[in-house]
């Protein structure tokens, strides 16, 4: 019996493994990254770097890079050259071309364009930029777009590729990109810096490291976990939903419900470095962040303080307050409307209420408080029937501290209606829709008490 009880829990942890490994391979599957190489084949690409040619060192680890980048399931690639159709002088700034777009399997054509490029004109880095918006096919769900540029100079027609960037990033149609510059002047960096994340390569036999160090953020995602916090400084608030946004486009990013995994701790998540975030807690009220930055390949912890208690709006006569809502409001903004006998979490503090009883109940300074339900009881109700003669205008008022305050317009056609009414004393005025004159209104006083009802007749 007992190595059959083994059997079984072996036999349900295979199950468990491939299930997880499948649900990780369907995870991975639905996020494809599509990487752009904008390759710099314009006149300076002669040049001498070192002991080699630019041109002739930058496509060796662009080449060695789409060999790696082949074997990837979830990678596709394409290459726009600039500089290479027109000699200088003169200045052709529409010198760009998508020499091999997006499609599976193109590494090898790639390839051999890089091996065949023979730089001649001129830097239309902002152009090319602008023209990349067409390169990369629809956006659809769970697709990255990134730009990877190599670059030995700046912008030289009259195109501003900050400008551009910032455009297509907030268009959503790319992450920021990575620019790589070849021995460019240490001056040149700040022309970079606005466009997207600039590395300067200042030594031939690291630019190979560039190149892998760019491939690993833009493949790799990073761990990171959101701790709600407690009164008590601890992350043991959990079951509320989290939005990140993409801070450049608006754009919804991730959006997950927050979970305390079997440990006890905030559960991990695996999110794009690429992005900066702002980061909405769907507590109530809701808890905002702005941009929030993920360090590749360092483990993120984003701390939101997140104390929470219960409130719940509680009456004894369900049936005649079952649609019954209260208004939650922070000094007079609403932030929530909720239902009679429904607990709700809120962030801890004081909160006025508005329950919309007939005559609505203003109830102030209402203390929420770590981990414990606040009650409210609403008094229980009775009931008016009230009856008109005939058609006319008729107002209910309720009297307050010696004052009559308006409740309610019974409408001009009904000759009966019946009103669920908290305790109190009340005043009715009636005028026959026929009577052309203020003195022929009718007045009636009645009160109402918890559980009764009474009939009400001019």
């Amino acid at each position: 019996m007992k190595l059959y009880s083994h059997l079984i829990i072996a036999l349900l942890a295979v199950i468990f493994a491939q299930t997880s490994f499948a649900q990780n391979k369907a995870s991975k599957a639905e996020e494809k990254t599509r990487i752009l190489f904008i390759f710099d084949a314009s006149q300076s690409m002669n040049g001498y770097w070192e002991k080699s040619k630019k041109i002739d060192i930058a496509r060796k680890f662009l080449i060695r890079m789409v060999d790696s980048l082949e074997c990837e399931n979830n990678v596709e690639m394409a290459l726009r050259v600039y500089g290479h159709q027109s000699p200088v002088p003169p200045q052709d700034c529409n010198d760009t071309k998508l020499e091999v777009p997006f499609s599976p399997n193109n590494a090898g054509k790639i390839r051999q364009t890089l091996r065949y490029l023979i730089p001649k004109g001129t830097t239309p880095i902002a152009h090319s930029l602008e023209l990349s918006a067409n390169d990369f096919p629809i956006t659809e769900n769970g697709i990255r777009n990134v730009v990877i540029l190599i670059t030995d100079g700046v912008e030289a027609c009259d195109g501003d590729p900050c400008e551009v960037s910032d455009k297509l990033q907030k268009a959503g149609i790319i992450l920021k990109p990575f620019i790589i510059g070849i021995g460019l002047d240490v001056n040149f960096k700040s022309s970079f810096e606005c466009i997207g994340n600039f590395l300067q390569v200042e030594q031939e036999e690291k630019f190979g490291g560039t190149l892998e160090y760019v491939m690993s953020q833009v493949l790799n995602k990073t761990s990171a976990q959101v701790n709600l916090i407690d009164a008590n400084g601890s992350p043991t608030e959990t079951n509320v939903a989290m939005t990140f946004y993409n801070k450049v486009s608006g754009k919804v990013r991730y959006q997950f419900m927050h979970t305390i995994n079997a440990k006890g701790n905030p559960d991990t998540l695996y999110i794009d470095p690429l992005l900066t975030y702002n980061i909405t807690i769907h507590t109530i009220p809701e808890l905002h962040r702005d941009s929030v930055t993920i360090q590749p390949g360092k483990h993120t912890k984003i701390g939101f303080d997140t104390p929470q208690g219960f409130l719940k709006i509680e009456s004894n006569r369900t049936n005649m307050y079952k649609d019954l809502q209260t208004l939650v409001k922070i000094d007079t903004q609403i932030i929530n409307t909720q239902k009679v006998n429904q607990s709700i979490k809120y962030i801890t503090g004081k909160y006025n209420l508005e329950v919309l009883t007939l005559p609505r109940i203003a109830i102030p300074n209402v203390t929420i408080a770590q981990s414990t339900t606040t009650s409210i009881k609403i008094p229980q109700p009775g009931l008016a029937t009230i009856f008109k003669p005939s058609s006319g205008p008729c107002s209910l008022f309720v009297q307050r501290k010696g004052k009559l305050e308006w409740i309610y317009d019974i409408d001009d056609k009904k000759l009966r209606e019946t009103l669920t009414l908290q305790p109190g004393v009340y005043h009715v005025i009636y005028r026959n829709k026929n009577a052309s004159l203020s003195q022929n209104s009718r007045k009636t006083s009645f009160e109402i008490f918890s559980g009764k009802s009474r009939s009400v007749r001019f």
